[in-house]
């Protein structure tokens, strides 16, 4: 929504497994907000914290809003949960590229990741978001036999 809290620690996660894979160089990875409230903005000091304790760094990233450039340039455009999958989906965008990142998460029960804005569980979103980026980063694999 705001882009400081679940999707930058998605960014995050996603760009160390890559990094971890050997594959930074294949990938173009970019987080953004379906509200601007937030730009410019660092992530929320709950995904800092979550992530140093993982060992991942937030490598600068500060608050974006979702353009329709980007949407045109990505490949992949995941959501956190339905309610800005909806948002998105109302952009000019072909419906087969937008997803929820816990649709790859196969051994989930829930689809959305929760909003730790209001309640703070910076870790359960790590576990979520981490699941889902092993999942999609398997899928691409799979796609484009890498």
């Amino acid at each position: 929504m705001g882009n400081i809290c679940r999707s930058p620690m998605a960014e995050a996660v996603f760009r160390d497994l890559i990094k971890q894979a050997g594959l930074a160089d294949r990938f173009e990875i970019a987080s953004a907000g379906t509200g601007d409230w937030h730009v410019g903005e660092p992530p929320h000091r709950g995904t800092r914290e979550t992530l140093k304790r993982h060992g991942i760094s937030p490598n600068n990233l500060v608050a974006k809003h979702v353009s329709q450039a980007m949407l045109d340039q990505a490949d992949y455009v995941v959501a956190m949960d339905y309610e800005n999958l909806a948002d998105l989906r109302a952009w000019r965008i072909d419906r087969k590229k937008v997803s929820r990142i816990l649709d790859y998460a196969l051994d989930v029960e829930v689809r959305d990741v929760p909003d730790p804005y209001y309640d703070g569980r910076f870790e359960l979103v790590y576990q979520l978001v981490s699941k889902g980026s092993a999942g999609l980063l398997e899928q691409i694999r799979e796609q484009y036999s890498f």
